[in-house]
């Protein structure tokens, strides 16, 4: 019973980290070409019913949003925020992806989704986290 209990926080951290890093990298890079990553979204997005002036704004803070997300869940700070963040950030992007019928991307972001959702789920088990120092 105590090995298991030990592990749980470890096993945590273990799931956190990935996924902390996949959004981390995926802003990061986003955001060193922040301009060309917005025109490849406008460019993609012209098939869709969605107007420009909506696709615009929303290429320019996905860059942001995934780097903090990824940040956050990096150091354990507001996981439980963060967790239900990328929940909301994946269900606007299966919108975007089904309205231009891009399915592995869909299949991707469900995943992702259930992962942030597990996360919010045992996020008790975060003791590796800034989180767990705030809130000792």
């Amino acid at each position: 019973m105590i090995n298991r209990m030990r592990s749980e926080p470890t096993t945590y951290l273990l799931a956190r980290l990935p996924i902390a890093m996949s959004m981390f990298g995926h802003g990061l890079i986003r955001l060193m070409k922040l301009q060309a990553f917005s025109e490849g979204m406008v460019k993609e997005f012209n098939k869709s019913p969605l107007p420009e002036l909506m696709v615009i704004p929303f290429s320019y803070v996905l860059p942001c949003v995934e780097f903090l997300i990824g940040t956050f869940l990096l150091i354990g700070l507001y996981t439980r925020k963060m967790a239900i963040t990328g929940v909301v950030l994946m269900i606007v992007l299966i919108l975007g992806s089904s309205l231009v019928e891009q399915w592995n991307n869909v299949f991707s972001q469900l995943f992702y989704a259930v992962y942030f959702a597990f996360l919010f789920r045992y996020a008790s088990y975060d003791y590796y986290s800034v989180d767990r120092l705030i809130h000792k």
